[in-house]
């Protein structure tokens, strides 16, 4: 018999708003709590904070409030979704795996510390999906332009040539899978293609 397969975990992000006051957020699992954001924390600066479960595992978010001496009105907001896998080795720019797939060059790289992300200043060439307007028509030849992030640990860098970055919307904002050459790319589609092992057709100029 094969070997079975580990089930796949399921992965959830929140992000504090701007104004994130007055509690706390904790990470029940199991019958244990754990912090999960500090109110000190997310008064800094808007925070991400992500945790994982597998399918059976019962998990849940807890609000605490936090004691203050005065008595202003104060509003812990925060937005939750789900994540897709982020780790794939390789994303096909269709189907339900990426909502952003654009071709374009780097222009520029910015790399913030504090958040451990890289912004990613992008002038595309072709869209070939985005799932809202992120990439707009800049300049006078009205040329797309927009920004993709990644973790700082991904090491980008501008350099030269055409690449085609495929990816996901997190908290409203592009984030990076995978960004081949577009030469490479045309190369691997290719010898899918050839092999039958394509799962969707993409038109290649």
């Amino acid at each position: 018999m094969g070997k079975e397969k580990s089930p796949r975990r399921v992965t959830a992000c929140i992000k504090s708003s701007s104004s994130f006051r007055g509690a706390q957020i904790y990470l029940e699992r199991d019958g244990v709590l754990e912090l999960l954001l500090s109110e000190a924390d997310a008064a800094l600066q808007p925070k991400v904070r992500c945790f994982s479960w597998l399918p059976k595992e019962k998990v849940a978010l807890f609000l605490q409030s936090t004691l203050h001496q005065d008595i202003s009105r104060r509003i812990a907001a925060f937005r939750y979704e789900l994540r897709g896998d982020w780790n794939s080795r390789f994303s096909w720019p269709s189907g339900n795996l990426s909502t952003e797939v654009i071709r374009g060059n780097i222009r520029t790289v910015s790399n913030n510390v504090d958040l451990q992300e890289s912004i990613i200043y992008v002038s595309a060439t072709r869209i070939h999906r985005q799932k809202f307007a992120l990439f707009q028509p800049v300049g006078k030849y009205g040329k797309s332009a927009g920004s993709i992030r990644t973790l700082l640990r991904c090491g980008v860098k501008p350099g030269p040539g055409s690449f085609l970055f495929t990816g996901w919307l997190h908290f409203g904002e592009a984030w990076l899978s995978c960004a081949p050459r577009y030469k490479d790319f045309c190369q691997i589609y290719e010898e899918a293609r050839q092999a039958h092992e394509n799962p969707c057709e993409v038109s290649l100029d």
